[in-house]
């Protein structure tokens, strides 16, 4: 039967659902009028048919128009054409006809709500003016994009940057571990802590000190509390574990072969700790005793026995795998703070050889290509996630830092505006990437956890990206808040600060924070705001003589 001529010309616009019998819908009997003829349909949501019965990034009140082959009995459309929210909430729905009630457009009485699923059913109780019954019954998912209206007041960029920031500083102080202070790994992780995320939080108490979100002394205590538990847990030639149980102080295997020492991590920590050492510079006994015991527990990492003999430094060690795992620490990545540390150490100190052959890879890892517009001093193509440009800064002052392999002013800000050029183009064509909305780097994504890059490009963005750029890129961090806070508040804002990450493409929003994602968010916002951390860091002798030695140089050292 030729059904082209009955419903329309051109034949790809029929859906993919089979049409079971028109009967004989396109002739007529002697001239008499068909009874109880079937009924197809066709339907476009704003316009548009996608070949799917899934439609996303609506708003406002979309409008779906049905084609039918036959006349619609309007008096069956309300029980014929429902709307529904992911509730199963009826939505209220208003129907306007065309072409001798042949076409129905329908569309909700309210604007769609952001990032929410409704389900438009077709069923059959529509009926055809003579009788007819509906052969192809749809459900229709519209799910709804974004709401551009305000989800908070407005308040001045500074009242934005300090709420950020004590908003996110929750996740350290009200959820850090109650026996021992840690931070966890995640807001699920019950008694797992994590070594290089608590080196965030201790960072996180300094401002929360300095921005009076809690007093000096309570801060003095939690830190002191921090460094009690890190005495007595588990050691591996001074190097802490990944992850320590919160309780017993025991290491937590990561992986397979990595339940012993993790020097990447035990640099992350030492860093937030020299920090903090420097802070509480009172003459007080309680300031005192809490300096000395820092600096114990950082000239107790061996860092050159995990050369393992080699003029390179070896990330993991295990009692049980020994150096098995093999994993060479070489740059260009988030690990420069590890070779800083090793060699500003006054008791298991690395030589620059080791440095410039283990880390600088003898200046392997420069790179000088061009991206996106902006030249990369260091690294892989297009920089990689960003967070490689945080975890080392949060502690060292990058602004004016030079020595043989790179200007890290100039590193870290070429990094950050790949990365936001990279959005802007957006030539995956992911919604919602642009100006405001952008930030691609290590998180949870659906279903798993990936370092979202330039060329890892899974369409979720990681506020942390963005956020924890704002000594780089300022005004684009800026326009990423705002986004983030204002239009997208209702979804990802939540008590310990912004979760995790998101995707607006089919739209999806972590329920998780990470300490190594909500540290630098407030760590380095700070720095932007007063370089408090950075001062700090860079005022330990340690750290003068060891960046010193490997041939750094900068006004702030």
């Amino acid at each position: 039967m030729k059904f082209s001529t009955c419903f329309s010309k051109n034949r790809s616009y029929l859906l993919a659902f089979l049409i079971v019998a028109m009967l004989n819908s396109c002739k007529k009997n002697n001239n008499e009028a068909p009874i109880n003829t079937d009924t197809s349909l066709y339907f476009t949501v704003n316009e548009t048919n996608n070949g799917s019965l899934r439609y996303t990034n609506l708003s406002g009140k979309p409008v779906v128009k049905f084609t039918f082959t036959e006349a619609i009995n309007t008096a069956t459309v309300a029980t014929g054409i429902t709307l529904k929210d992911a509730s199963g909430a009826a939505i209220a729905i208003t129907a306007t006809y065309e072409n001798g009630n042949k076409i129905v457009n329908v569309s909700p009485q309210s604007n769609f709500t952001s990032f929410n699923t409704y389900i438009l059913s077709v069923n059959d109780q529509l009926k055809s003016d003579s009788g007819g019954r509906l052969i192809n019954p749809v459900n229709i998912t519209l799910m709804s994009g974004i709401d551009d209206t305000d989800k908070f007041p407005r308040i001045s960029d500074e009242e934005l940057l300090t709420l950020v920031q004590q908003q996110t500083f929750k996740y350290f102080w009200d959820f850090g571990h109650p026996a021992s202070g840690m931070a966890r790994e995640r807001n699920t992780s019950g008694n797992t802590v994590t070594s290089g995320g608590s080196g965030f939080g201790v960072m996180a108490m300094v401002t929360g000190i300095h921005r009076n979100f809690i007093s000096r002394a309570d801060g003095l205590a939690r830190v002191q509390k921090i460094v009690n538990f890190l005495k007595t847990a588990d050691r591996f030639h001074g190097a802490y574990s990944h992850w320590i149980d919160g309780n017993t102080g025991k290491a937590i295997a990561f992986s397979a072969k990595d339940n012993g020492g993790d020097l990447v991590e035990t640099s992350l920590l030492m860093a937030g700790l020299l920090t903090a050492r420097q802070y509480f510079d009172g003459a007080n006994t309680a300031e005192t005793n809490l300096r000395n015991d820092i600096t114990t527990l950082y000239n107790q990492v061996e860092w050159s026995w995990y050369q393992n003999g080699a003029n390179s430094l070896t990330w993991h060690w295990s009692p049980t795998f020994n150096w098995d795992m093999n994993l060479k620490i070489q740059g260009w990545n988030e690990c420069l703070i590890t070779y800083i540390l090793a060699a500003s150490s006054p008791t298991y100190t690395i030589s620059k050889a080791v440095y410039d052959e283990g880390w600088a890879r003898n200046s392997a890892m420069r790179n000088g290509n061009t991206y996106y517009g902006v030249q990369l001093p260091l690294g892989s193509a297009s920089g990689g996630p960003l967070f490689l440009s945080h975890y080392s800064f949060l502690g060292i002052n990058p602004n004016g830092l030079t020595d043989a392999y790179a200007n890290y002013e100039m590193q870290n800000k070429a990094h950050a505006m790949i990365n936001y050029n990279y959005c802007v183009a957006n030539p995956a064509n992911h919604s919602g990437y642009g100006p405001d909305c952008w930030g691609l780097t290590a998180s949870d994504i659906p279903g798993g956890y990936t370092a979202s890059s330039p060329t890892n490009d899974r369409g979720v963005i990681a506020p942390t990206a963005a956020l924890a750029s704002f000594p780089y890129t300022p005004t684009q961090s800026m326009a990423a808040l705002k986004f983030f806070y204002y239009k997208l508040g209702d979804k990802i804002w939540k008590d310990y600060g912004f979760v995790d990450a998101f995707n607006l493409n089919d739209p999806w929003f972590a329920t998780s924070h990470l300490a190594i994602d909500q540290g630098p968010i407030i760590i380095m916002i700070e720095n932007h705001r007063s370089k408090l951390l950075w001062n700090l860091l860079m005022s330990a002798p340690e750290i003068k003589s060891g960046m010193g030695k490997l041939g750094f140089s900068s006004p702030n050292l």
